[in-house]
Parts: structure tokens; sequence; C-alpha cells
């Protein structure tokens, strides 16, 4: 009998031990899925900025003054408003997938946190005057948001990338910089 007992409790540790494994395997594959989710979004907001007409609309807003009025935004081009609605309604989803934490803010802000904040610049007297037109104090909520927290969370004193980071050097690099 004393085998016997032996046996099963081999047996009960062995399946307790499955079970902490199983279980340490699942929430790693979550973690990993979540990271794949994460890193397709942020290819995806990267394809945002890819497309030829987003590129088009890009440039005429650029070219804006700063808190154009929207009737000014009207009366320039008949393309403007287009131009306009096109670049709010991609900051708009960006702003969401944000928020929503799909995409990390800190990639947002990497990949247009500068260009959110100027093209709202550019955009806001037009998007306010939108919500009136429309009664919807909705339209493009999420536009503003974004433009509004990359702003909150820039640093005061903040380097432009290729001199806050002119000395790095990739961790493969590193190591082999490193061992010589």
């Amino acid at each position: 009998m004393n085998d016997l007992t032996k046996l099963a409790n081999i047996a009960e540790i062995l399946g307790v031990i499955i079970v902490v494994g199983g279980l340490f395997f699942a929430l790693m594959q979550m973690r990993q899925i979540r990271q794949q989710r994460r890193e397709l979004a942020a290819i995806e907001l990267f394809r945002f900025f890819g497309n030829p007409h987003f590129t088009v609309a890009y440039k005429l807003i650029l070219a804006l003054p700063d808190d154009m009025d929207v009737d000014d935004i009207r009366n320039a081009d008949p393309d403007l408003e287009d131009a306009a609605v096109l670049i709010s309604a991609t900051m708009e989803n960006i702003g969401v997938m944000t928020y929503q934490r799909i995409v990390p803010f800190i990639v947002v802000n990497s990949l247009i946190g500068a260009s959110a904040q100027i093209l709202w610049r550019k955009l806001e007297k037009w998007a306010k005057a939108l919500r009136e037109e429309q009664g919807s104090p909705e339209a493009f909520e999420w536009f503003q948001w974004l433009a509004e927290r990359l702003e909150d969370y820039q640093p005061s004193a903040r380097e432009p990338a290729y001199l806050a980071h002119k000395n790095w050097v990739p961790s493969h690099m590193q190591r082999q910089i490193g061992s010589e």
C-alpha cells in the first residue's frame, strides 16, 4: 500500500505541475497574441500614411495657416474640405485605437505626435464649426482628444529623434561591439 500511496502522491504532484504549466503557457500565449495585435495595429497606422489620397490631403492641410475659418476652407479649393474630412476621419480612427490601447500611445506619439497636433491646429475651427452645423458635439471628438493628449504628454525640452537617438545602436550590434 505504501508504494501505491507514493505513486498517487507523485501523480497528484505531476497533475498540479501540468495544470500550472498549462496556465503559464496560456498566459504567455495571450501576451504574445496581444503583442501581435498591437504590432499589426501599428502597421495599419503606418499604412494610413502610405495611402496616396492621405498624402495629397496631408500636403493640402499642411499648407494652410493655423485656425483657418470654415468659410475660408470651403471657398479656397473644392478639394480642401474633402482633404480636411479625410485627415480628420483618419485621425479620429487613430484616436479611438489609441484610447482603446490597440496601438500603444508611445507608438502613436513617435509616428504622428507632432503631425497630429499641427493638423488639429489647422482644422480646429473647421471641426468645431462642423459640430455646430451638424448639431453633433461628437464630430471628430477623437481627433481633438488625440491632439490634446499628444500635446499634454510631450516633454518640455523635446529633441527631434535624429538628435535624441543619434547614439542608438541595434541590440545585436551592441553585443558585437561590446565583445570587441
